[in-house]
């Protein structure tokens, strides 16, 4: 399938990108053929760190499973840059039937993350080669971004004692966003992510004679009732907040009350307040609805990661890149709380001052469908254009 990149789009590339855009849509491709999932995912792994070595990066693995930092350093600059892309893919059959589907049942790169891999690759090659910045660049490949552990397990494994970064920098793919559209912009971006799982306890009994039981099942129902009033009716209108019912586990067969039932949650919040508000609602919710029936219940909450906060000045400098390539006009801005979408690179924005940003994946059957869905495909024609994104982000951060 051959790439087709809008005129006015082609004539910002670097014409090297250009040329080498087939070879790395290939490279994509394979990769999705053959997804790995989580903190273990070494075939991807061996074949990024040998392209990187062969390029004259200063290579080093196994950083909090298969994590990767190549570094390369031009020059006598003291500024130290950060990239970072997610190498994991997720648990779900794919069913696109596109030449490059998955090969592996139950395993699809179904949010993009072969491309966001490749595209970086792209741009290390071009940067490797003209060699045109003046400081410390470190590529960082991640493992277990779905997981939302790999940027803390790499953090854990000393990647910014090893590796400091005066800025760190991510994209992703937006699908739906028309192909040479980004959004960039500073403050807050998508939501914090959390889990909980509630479990009531109850007395088994008959089907045919409840009074002898009591039932954990009817203070699950009418929890998930209850959890809906809490956005509508506890969160100020301009304030983003989701609770989503995941999981329901109650019962084994029709005729039998259990003893006990199980609930599962995702939560989601713009703001840490907003977050330390559904959480407190949630276990007063949940603890009110178990005593009128009569159960017990255990909740365990668990709080994965932050929502991204994106730093001014760093913001700043991703879009003055950014419009370099596409555009002024095509650069955006969206509401806080547009969408609560989390992110691991979360983490690492607590420690270092950066900007997480969006590249548009297009629109259509493939490149328009949502993340996470499995009719979903990373749009090659991408490859070039965020590569050349990297490529001025680096020259203009890690200028002479």
């Amino acid at each position: 399938m051959a790439l087709t990149l809008p005129d006015t789009l082609a004539q910002a590339l670097p014409a090297p990108l250009l040329a080498s855009a087939e070879r790395f849509a290939a490279l994509r491709r394979r990769l999705h053929a053959h997804p790995e999932i989580g903190a273990q995912v070494p075939d991807t792994a061996a074949l990024v760190a040998g392209l990187l070595r062969e390029w004259g990066y200063d290579v080093h693995t196994g950083i909090g499973g298969d994590g990767i930092v190549a570094q390369l350093k031009i020059g006598n600059g003291t500024r130290r840059l950060g990239l970072r892309a997610d190498m994991d893919a997720l648990p779900m059959q794919e069913r696109t039937g596109l030449p490059w589907q998955s090969t592996i049942a139950g395993r699809m790169h179904a949010c993009g993350h072969d491309g966001h891999t490749v595209t970086l690759l792209a741009a290390a090659e071009h940067l490797a080669a003209t060699r045109d910045f003046d400081g410390t660049l470190n590529l960082i490949f991640q493992p277990d971004e779905e997981g939302l552990s790999g940027a803390a397990e790499m953090m854990r494994d000393g990647l910014f004692t090893r590796f400091p970064c005066d800025a760190i920098f991510a994209f992703h793919n937006a699908p739906g966003l028309l192909l040479g559209k980004a959004v960039v912009q500073a403050g807050p971006l998508g939501g914090s992510s959390d889990r909980v799982t509630v479990t009531f306890r109850g007395k088994g009994g008959h089907g045919a004679m409840p009074h002898r039981a009591t039932d954990p099942t009817l203070a699950l129902c009418i929890s998930v009732v209850a959890l809906q009033g809490i956005v509508s009716r506890n969160l100020a209108p301009a304030d983003a907040g989701v609770i989503s019912v995941g999981e329901i586990s109650s019962g084994s067969t029709y005729n039998i009350i259990p003893e006990t039932a199980t609930l599962k949650l995702t939560v989601r919040a713009a703001t840490a307040a907003v977050r330390d508000l559904l959480e407190t609602r949630i276990r007063t919710v949940i603890a009110s609805q178990a005593a009128a029936c009569g159960v017990e219940v255990d909740i365990a909450y668990d709080r994965l990661v932050p929502a991204i906060h994106n730093t001014a000045d760093e913001a700043a400098v991703a879009r003055a890149a950014v419009a370099g390539i596409l555009g002024e006009a095509q650069v955006i801005s969206v509401a806080p709380g547009t969408h609560l979408g989390s992110e691991d690179f979360a983490w690492m924005l607590e420690q270092v001052p950066g900007c997480y940003f969006s590249l548009g994946n297009g629109q259509g059957e493939w490149h328009g469908c949502s993340l996470h869905n499995d009719g979903y495909d990373f749009n090659d024609a991408l490859i070039p254009i965020g590569a050349a994104c990297w490529i001025s982000l680096v020259q203009s951060y890690l200028h002479s």
